[in-house]
């Protein structure tokens, strides 16, 4: 059979025989890859939404310590993909490291599930007031979540990277389905946080939490029953090797050719003839005019004792500096982060605070509130895809309708709008509070749940620029052979953002409690300020989103040459993002 029935972009299968294009990849393949996202992420806001009210209730922490535990485990789930990313771009590929990781993920959610179900492992309750936990209680319940973490750093980068593998950028058709592939890959995530949200958090605090987890452990394992079960159909990008130790390559030939004066135009540097891109299957990379001190690596030097192994080439520069451009953008997604980490936390503390009724017999659990972020995703993914995109392409040109770094500066605005409604319901609450003389940490504040809507929704919109703009960007910007690690820029940012509201809400409430003074976020909500802690937040994402604006506009997108039958094709032209955001 000819070459031109297999897919252009070099992948195999698990043999590591080529593919053809037709019986493979596509929406075929994500067809058995979406089933598996949908019930991790059920498994993990399952765990995540209601977690800061099982530390208080069974196993009796304040606020600041559920609060920061719970930061500390979500930032853990978020930054061990760095590692599983590594693994699987140096080592496994992406399906061994995802099959080993999905694995650890299971006994994790198996072991969590028998520490807050086996009477021995969990505390003892009676009158449904729960005893202090023991310390091997608390340590078993701990380990349980930490071996979910490390299961998640494995599964996490590659699932999603593996799901955008199986469509071939060198096929114009499977190209222009790939713009779609993120959008609805994380619709398919909203819909498990979704399930989550509504269906278990009310089982957990109802039914009990043995049910409340042991739900979602069933459903992962039949998740990947169904995973495996598509894999003839799977296209798998073979490694290439160690991807990182040629960024090693260029910071050290830069360091050490320092001193040397970069030639007065890039042809005179180092690179390979557009052939040997051909022939190798390797995406050649523009020269850029950013970090021109990288540039320093790809000088030719004359002489005898210059070995030409050691010259880095201009694309290898250039995939340095698309590292540190995405670094640059990196640094500046974490206050959205970490006000995305108020949702499972301080949100939910608030809401157990007021009036969670809906109608004469129904009490809403708070954490359930987080449904909204979930339901305005699952209605937002859909007019994005097919009403704004296709609106906007229209007015601009780009495929995508918006470059991606627009995309993530509206999402930064909405989520501004969203921590000031969020400031303004604690300014009424506390009013409610005072008027009722409220003092009582369990007294309830005669005020509904529902004021805290609006915020909720608003977060769940902005996810939909920035979460997927976010994976979007990290994927496509990295170098080709890293874009596992590439992905984990996103996911990373979410961890540090944990870790970030981790310590500000610490050094918030040691600053505020030095002295005497009253804590603003104090065991005693009712007594606190949490109004000044929402404040100083969005104070934080003003002054964030200007030096995103600023990142912004110093970014230049990756821009591809690769040759398809002889002709020599543009990847990433001005139609893909190569503009600068324009604000």
């Amino acid at each position: 059979m000819e070459s031109k029935y297999y897919t252009q972009d070099g992948t195999v299968d698990l043999r590591g025989q080529p593919v053809l294009a037709a019986k493979t990849g596509k929406w075929k393949a994500c067809a058995f890859l979406v089933g598996y996202e949908a019930f991790e992420r059920m498994a993990f806001y399952g765990i995540a939404a209601n977690l800061v009210v099982y530390l208080t209730t069974q196993l009796h922490e304040d606020t600041v310590s559920s609060v920061t535990n719970v930061n500390n485990w979500s930032g853990s789930v978020w930054i061990t993909p760095v590692i599983g990313a590594y693994i699987a771009d140096s080592y496994l590929g992406r399906f061994w490291t995802f099959t080993v990781s999905s694995l650890i993920y299971v006994i994790g959610m198996l072991l969590l599930t028998m520490a807050v179900s086996v009477k021995f492992l969990k505390p003892s309750c009676a009158n449904g007031v729960c005893n202090k936990a023991t310390t091997s209680q608390i340590a078993f319940f701990y380990t349980s979540l930490y071996i979910i973490a490390v299961g998640a750093g494995g599964t996490k980068p590659n699932i999603s990277t593996f799901g955008a593998d199986q469509f071939d950028d060198f096929n114009p058709h499977e190209k222009k389905l790939k713009v779609s592939f993120f959008n609805w890959w994380m619709f398919s995530s909203f819909t498990g946080a979704l399930f989550a949200t509504l269906a278990l958090v009310y089982i957990q605090e109802n039914l009990g939490w043995g049910m409340g987890y042991g739900i979602p452990t069933v459903g992962l394992m039949l998740s990947l029953v169904i995973f495996y079960i598509g894999t003839p159909t799977y296209r798998h990008k073979a490694r290439t090797g160690h991807p990182t130790s040629d960024l090693y390559r260029v910071l050290i030939g830069a360091f050490t050719n320092r001193k040397l004066i970069l030639p007065s135009h890039p042809s005179e540097l180092h690179e390979f003839d557009q052939q040997y891109y051909i022939t190798t299957g390797k995406r050649r990379i523009h020269h850029t005019t950013v970090f021109r001190f990288l540039d320093k690596a790809a000088i030719k030097k004359e002489g005898k004792d210059t070995k030409p192994t050691a010259l880095c080439t201009v694309t290898e520069v250039e995939e340095a500096k698309l590292v540190l451009g995405m670094t640059m953008i990196w640094l500046v997604t974490l206050i959205p982060s970490t006000i995305w980490a108020q949702v499972n936390t301080l949100f939910v503390k608030q809401g157990i605070t007021l009036d969670r009724h809906f109608g004469s017999n129904f009490q809403i659990p708070a954490a359930s509130l987080g449904s909204f972020v979930t339901l305005s995703m699952l209605v937002s993914v859909p007019m994005y895809d097919r009403c704004f995109v296709p609106l906007m392409r229209k007015k601009t040109g780009n495929p995508r309708g918006i470059t991606l770094l627009q995309r993530l500066g509206i999402g930064c605005v909405i989520q501004i709008l969203a921590i000031a409604i969020a400031s303004a319901v604690e300014v009424k609450r506390i009013h409610v509070i005072r008027v009722h003389q409220i003092q009582g940490p369990n007294e309830i504040v005669p005020m509904s749940i529902f004021y805290l809507l609006p915020q909720y929704v608003l977060l769940g919109i902005a996810d939909v620029f920035n979460a997927i703009g976010m994976l979007e960007f990290f994927y496509d910007q990295s170098p080709e052979e890293m874009q596992s690690l590439g992905t984990t820029f996103f996911t990373s940012g979410i961890g540090v953002g944990n870790f970030l509201n981790s310590f500000l809400v610490t050094m918030v409430d040691k600053t505020t409690r030095r002295n005497g003074g009253k804590s603003w976020i104090g065991k005693n909500l009712n007594d606190s300020h949490l109004d000044y802690y929402y404040g100083f937040l969005l104070i934080l994402s003003v002054l964030n989103l200007v030096a995103f604006i600023g990142a912004s506009k110093k970014y230049i997108y990756k821009r591809e040459a690769v040759d398809i039958e002889e002709k020599y094709v543009q990847m990433e032209g001005k139609p893909l993002d190569v503009s600068p955001l324009q604000v």
